[in-house]
């Protein structure tokens, strides 16, 4: 099995014709599916089924795939590396919404100061969606608010991060020191989508406190969410990273989490068979200047009680 079965296997498995393989490959059909033939001898398994004259890759097939997909590209890279040093070097780069908005264009800045000859590409998503484009090779790297399920990707946690309660100046809980958390029970909240880090979280501590909430908004958008909040009477919950601006001219009050249940680390990620090229290494470095935010150091905050705690007494 050599490096050129596996891009021979690729073609087949991305245009699913052995015949769109060949001319992808700049070969012949036939040989096409005698590699095809080779690499199912090889591995004693059937990686394509071929019905009504079409191909449908097995299970078999999609784990070779996502394997030779690794090892196509880091030998892509090699042979990037290796080539004239005046050729141009680039760096992939999958945030979250939390980190797009909040460090990533700080962290592009402080790179390219370090690396300007590294050309940069980022894409924003949610944390499934980044974990599926570093395993399918997309991107080389991401940075991430949620947590990671596949047991081929490293995950490093690196910044802290937590998120707060949020409601609007004028809503009634923007009065009180302190809310128990079973007045959440039955209220409108304004979410991010299914597949958010940031609603994972949130929705693991509504089942754990056997509390049910409406959700009247989802957005991918933290405008959005913020506006639902500061316009609609809306709750939700949110990095306190994502509003300094709102604090600081007061349309927002913030409640926040005593019992650290809303912590959480922004984590770099990458596939574990990954060369760590300096680029890599120098993004890890940059983020490891990433503090804890000081956000609401000088700011009055509600806090959250739990069940069975006692409500302290406003002096």
């Amino acid at each position: 099995m050599t490096l050129r079965h596996l891009k021979i296997f690729i073609a087949v498995a991305e245009t699913r014709s052995m015949s769109a393989a060949a001319r992808r490959c700049f070969i012949t059909q036939p040989t096409v599916s005698q590699t095809i033939h080779e690499l199912e001898e090889h591995y004693h398994t059937i990686l394509f089924e071929r019905l009504s004259r079409k191909l449908y890759i097995t299970e078999a097939g999609k784990n070779l795939l996502s394997h030779a997909r690794q090892v196509a590209d880091q030998f892509d890279r090699l042979e990037q590396s290796m080539a004239d040093s005046a050729v141009s070097q680039s760096l992939r780069i999958g945030a979250t919404l939390t980190v797009g908005v909040c460090l990533l264009p700080n962290i592009l800045n402080d790179f390219r100061s370090e690396m300007p000859q590294v050309s940069t590409y980022s894409c924003i998503s949610n944390t499934a969606d980044i974990e599926q484009k570093i395993l399918d090779s997309s991107l080389d790297i991401g940075i991430v608010e949620g947590n990671i399920k596949s047991p081929d990707l490293i995950s490093i946690p690196i910044v802290e991060d937590f998120l707060v309660l949020i409601c609007g100046r004028n809503h009634p809980s923007a009065l009180r020191d302190q809310i128990p958390a079973w007045e959440l029970e039955g209220k409108d909240f304004a979410l991010r989508e299914a597949g958010s880090g940031t609603r994972a979280l949130f929705e693991h501590y509504l089942n754990r406190h056997n509390l049910k909430i409406n959700i009247a908004w989802e957005a991918s958008s933290p405008l959005a969410i913020k506006n639902a909040v500061i316009y609609n009477g809306g709750l939700s919950v949110i990095s306190v990273r994502l509003l300094e601006e709102e604090i600081l001219q007061g349309s927002i009050h913030v409640i926040c989490n005593p019992y650290n249940e809303w912590e959480r680390t922004f984590k770099l990620v990458y596939h574990k068979n990954k060369f760590l090229t300096p680029a890599i290494e120098q993004i890890k470095e940059i983020l490891n200047h990433y503090r804890r935010p000081d956000i609401l150091d000088y700011v009055k905050t509600g806090t959250l009680i739990n069940a069975g705690e006692h409500l302290i007494s406003p002096e």
